[in-house]
This record gives C-alpha cells, structure tokens and sequence, in this order.
C-alpha cells in the first residue's frame, strides 16, 4: 500500500521541518507539508529545503497527481483527493497554507493509502480538528510534545481534543517517520 506522510505546522516549524525530512530517502512515500508562511516565501523555502534535502522538495503549485519518492511544500490551501491528486481550495481560511484544510481531505484517503500525519509546533489551533479525524479513520496520528515545540499550541489543542493522540518529541517523531517509510 502506498504512503502518505502529512505535517503542518507554524510557528517554529521550518527548522523542526528540515530535521525531520533531511535525510529521508523515500520508498513508495509521499510527503505532503503545510507550513504557515506567507505565500512569496514558500518558493524561497521549498528551494532551500530542495538543496538541503536528500529526497526532492518541490513546492506544490500547481493541480497535480502526487509522486512517490517527492515531498511536496503547500503553497496554497490544498485538498488531497482520490490517486493523490492535490488541487487548491480558494475558500476564506485562518490559516495559510491550512493545515484542517489540508487533514480533513486526507481523512477520506485512509482506505487506500497508510497514512502517517504529524502536528507540530505553532500558535492557535490549525491541524487539530483534522487530526482527530485522520485518527478516527485509522491514521497513525502524533502531537510534537511540550518539550520540544517552539510553540505548544496547535498540539496542545490537538491533545486536548484526543488525549489518545501519541505526542512525541521532535528526535522520536524523526524515528517514527524512519520506521513508517521502512516497514
């Protein structure tokens, strides 16, 4: 079955980003990552992330069919839909690029891909309420921890909303990700 990996977050998460993606190689594994930021410095780092990166890192722009073995930037609010085909939603969000945007329409993907999505640090509430619906559809679903957030808020609120959810520090997160790309 092939894999999905999500992540969202915002405030303190491109560092957290580029430790948990750098020396992935990915086998039969997307990666899709929705990252507050304003949209004229997605470009700058999606390309940054690329050379850095072992795997390729190009920012999502375009409606497209997702490609194993890539990871994917969000530049706009993205929708995932059936053979991962990503397209844009022009709708009036808090948050962009939107992480519940983003989660929500993974959750109904469960059924033909493994998916794996991660929350972490950032301020407000993005990514919860879509987390908790990826869990409710079977995802493995972790909460970066207090520990290790920049800013224990978007995980906060998701473990407030399912103290089921696994919540890990960024270097067990990194492993988690190793082993679901492996196995």
């Amino acid at each position: 079955m092939r894999k999905v990996i999500l992540i969202g977050a915002s405030t303190g998460g491109p560092s957290q980003i580029k430790y948990l993606i750098q020396d992935l190689k990915l086998v039969n594994t997307t990666i899709v990552i929705a990252q507050h930021m304003q949209a004229n410095f997605l470009p700058s780092y999606a390309h940054q992330l690329d050379k850095e990166c072992l795997s390729e890192v190009v920012l999502l722009e375009n409606t497209c069919f997702l490609d194993d073995k890539k990871i994917y930037i969000c530049q706009y609010n993205t929708e995932l839909f059936s053979n991962l085909r990503a397209n844009f939603n022009n709708g009036v969000f808090p948050f962009c690029p939107n992480v519940d945007l983003l989660f929500n329409s993974a959750s109904k993907l469960t059924k033909d891909y493994e998916i794996l999505a991660i929350l972490l640090t950032g301020i407000g509430d993005d990514g919860a309420k879509g987390l908790f619906e990826l869990y409710k559809k079977g995802a493995k679903c972790i909460g970066e921890s207090e520990k290790s957030c920049i800013v224990y808020g978007m995980p906060k609120r998701a473990y407030e909303l399912n103290n089921n959810l696994l919540q890990l520090d960024i270097e067990d997160i990194k492993k988690e990700i190793v082993n679901f790309i492996q196995r």
